[in-house]
C-alpha cells in the first residue's frame, strides 16, 4: 500500500509530528501538516516526483487513444482524470487545456498558499538538490532537507498540485464541468470504480440524451444510474482491460499506424499488445 514503507523516524519532523504520523500515516499528506512543515510530504514523495519528471512510467494505449480522439477527430471536449501520475502530459498532441486533473497531478507544481504555478523543471531541480532521499538510493541527494520557497509569495509551500487530505478540489474541476457537461453527447468512462466523488458525479450530471460507454473489467455505477440491461438505450458496456478495448476501437478507426508511431514510447505491456495486433494485421493482409 501507499504507506507500507513509511518510517516516520526518517522524516524531517519534530518528535510529536513523527508520533502523529506513526499513529495516522495519512497525516504525512495532510494539508494542515504540510503548511506547518512541508518536508515530510516532499521527502515521502521525492522519488515519485522525480520519476514523473524523468518519465520513468509511460503513457499507455488508453492514454494514446484519448490523444487520438483529439488529434484525429477533434472530438475530445475534455479528459477528466483521477490519476495523479501525470502520464497524460506525455501525450504531446493532447493540449494541457484539454486535461482536468481532478485530484491534482505529480506532473505540475504550485504554491499551496498563493496557488502560483511553478515551473515544473525548476521545481524538480530543487527537489533533487533540496530534499533528502529517505530511500537511501540517491547518493547525490542532500543529507538534510530544506523547504522549497514560492517565488511569488515567499511561503515555503511549493509542491506537486496533488490534492492533500483536507485540501480543496481544484477550482478548474468545477469551472470545466459547468462548461462541458451541458453539451456532452458521449461520456467514455474508463477504468474506474465510480465510487469516488466528485468525479463520479459526471455520470449523472450530463444531459439525459448523452450516451455513456463504460470500459471496465466490472460493471460499475449502477447506483449512479448506469443501466446494463438489454433494454438500455444510452449505456454501453465495453468489457475488458482499458488498453485492450482502446486498441480494439483504435483498430476499427484505422489508427493502428498512428499507435505504431509511438510504440517505443509505450510501456512494455502496451507495446506488446500493439505488436501482437500489428502482426495479426500483417497475417490477415497476407492471406
Amino acid at each position: 500500500g501507499l504507506y507500507d514503507p513509511l518510517r516516520p523516524e526518517l522524516l524531517t519532523a519534530t518528535d510529536l509530528e513523527r508520533e502523529l504520523i506513526r499513529d495516522e500515516p495519512t497525516l504525512a499528506l495532510d494539508k494542515g501538516m504540510f503548511l506547518r512543515n512541508p518536508l515530510p510530504m516532499l521527502e515521502l514523495k521525492r522519488d515519485f516526483i522525480l520519476g514523473t519528471h524523468q518519465s520513468r512510467w509511460k503513457a499507455t494505449l488508453a492514454h494514446r487513444f484519448v490523444e487520438l480522439l483529439h488529434s484525429k477527430l477533434g472530438k475530445l471536449t475534455r479528459l477528466y482524470t483521477q490519476n495523479i501520475d501525470g502520464l497524460e502530459l506525455q501525450c504531446r498532441d493532447l493540449p494541457e487545456e484539454k486535461i482536468v486533473n481532478v485530484h491534482g497531478s505529480m506532473g505540475r507544481a504550485a504554491c499551496e498558499v498563493c496557488e502560483a504555478e511553478a515551473n515544473f523543471d525548476d521545481f524538480c531541480s530543487k527537489v533533487r538538490s533540496s530534499i533528502k532521499d529517505i530511500t537511501g538510493m540517491d547518493a547525490d541527494a542532500p543529507r538534510e532537507s530544506t523547504p522549497i520557497v514560492c517565488e511569488a509569495c515567499g511561503a515555503p509551500a511549493v509542491k506537486p498540485t496533488i490534492v492533500l487530505f483536507r485540501g480543496s478540489m481544484p477550482k478548474e474541476f468545477h469551472a470545466r464541468t459547468a462548461e462541458d457537461l451541458p453539451q456532452c453527447d458521449l461520456l467514455i468512462i474508463m477504468g474506474t470504480s465510480l465510487t469516488v466523488a466528485p468525479a463520479n458525479s459526471l455520470v449523472y450530471r450530463i444531459p439525459p440524451t448523452c450516451l455513456r460507454m463504460v470500459m471496465n473489467n466490472e460493471k460499475v455505477g449502477r447506483r449512479l444510474g448506469i443501466d446494463y440491461s438489454e433494454n438500455s438505450i444510452r449505456d454501453c458496456f465495453a468489457h475488458g482491460h482499458s488498453d485492450v478495448v482502446c486498441l480494439d476501437l483504435a483498430e476499427k478507426m484505422g489508427w493502428l499506424d498512428d499507435l505504431e508511431a509511438v510504440i517505443d514510447e509505450l510501456p512494455e505491456s502496451s507495446a506488446q499488445l500493439l505488436r501482437e495486433r500489428l502482426n495479426e494485421r500483417e497475417d490477415d493482409d497476407a492471406m
